[in-house]
């Protein structure tokens, strides 16, 4: 598979939801609640999820009573969420790096590290310009990522897991600049083993500090976990940044 295309392959297998996402939704649900509860959205605020996945971070704010539209790069993955579209909850097949809907927006949230995969920094500009545009003036973006310090520190180089009848063996490294996770996938159903590498981009918060700013977006908070812990440089998981369309 093309190196610049491996999230478009990888993304709509089945063995990628069933490692990352069959979990107990009561943990999004929760994060999302407390964020929400923060950021004091009004009522039947317009809202995109980037990246959505399978919708379960959409489903919970249209639960809370926003506008959400949910966007991602996987076909399947919005095939299997238009199944709970309704008149506050819509799914579109879109690609971050292009232009979608203008000044339309009052909250854009990227999730679960759901960025950083792209090869070039003008790829990622092109993901943060079209966030940028689709917001309102003075709209928020909250962008969740890893923080990098935290994660080379603590990363496990080999791991096996199990999950119903599929086994995968994961191997990570990094290099100055990106962090590599190999996953190797045996199931019943395969006749071979599947092999995907990911790879994702050490952005720091200086970095995104920088794109953010250049796209007119200024940077308001910094958490560091999923309880909305003040960020740590050294000590905290998360960094989710809270930033402001300034212009």
């Amino acid at each position: 598979m093309p190196a610049t295309e491996w999230f478009k392959h990888w993304f709509n297998s089945p063995f990628y939801h069933k490692l990352y996402f069959d979990r107990d939704e009561n943990e999004a649900g929760a994060f999302i609640k407390k964020l929400i509860a923060h950021l004091k959205p009004p009522a039947a605020s317009r809202m995109l999820d980037i990246a959505c996945g399978k919708g379960r971070h959409s489903k919970t704010l249209a639960t809370l009573g926003f506008q959400v539209t949910g966007i991602d790069i996987s076909e399947d993955s919005i095939l299997s969420a238009r199944q709970f579209e309704n008149e506050s909850l819509e799914f579109y097949t879109h690609d971050m790096r292009l232009p979608f809907r203008i000044n339309y927006y009052d909250y854009a949230f990227n999730f679960f590290t759901s960025f950083g995969y792209f090869n070039t920094r003008r790829e990622h500009d092109d993901s943060i310009r079209t966030i940028a545009n689709c917001l309102k003036p003075n709209s928020i973006f909250v962008i969740d990522y890893l923080n990098v310090n935290y994660a080379e520190d603590r990363l496990i180089h080999n791991e096996e897991k199990k999950i119903d009848e599929t086994n995968y063996t994961i191997l990570r490294w990094h290099n100055e600049t990106h962090f590599f996770k190999k996953i190797i996938v045996d199931d019943p159903s395969l006749v071979n083993q599947l092999v995907y590498t990911e790879k994702v981009t050490k952005f720091r918060l200086g970095d995104f500090t920088d794109m953010l700013s250049f796209q007119g977006l200024q940077v308001q908070e910094v958490f560091g976990d999923y309880t909305l812990n003040k960020y740590d440089v050294q000590k905290t998981p998360r960094m989710i940044i809270v930033a402001k369309k300034i212009k």
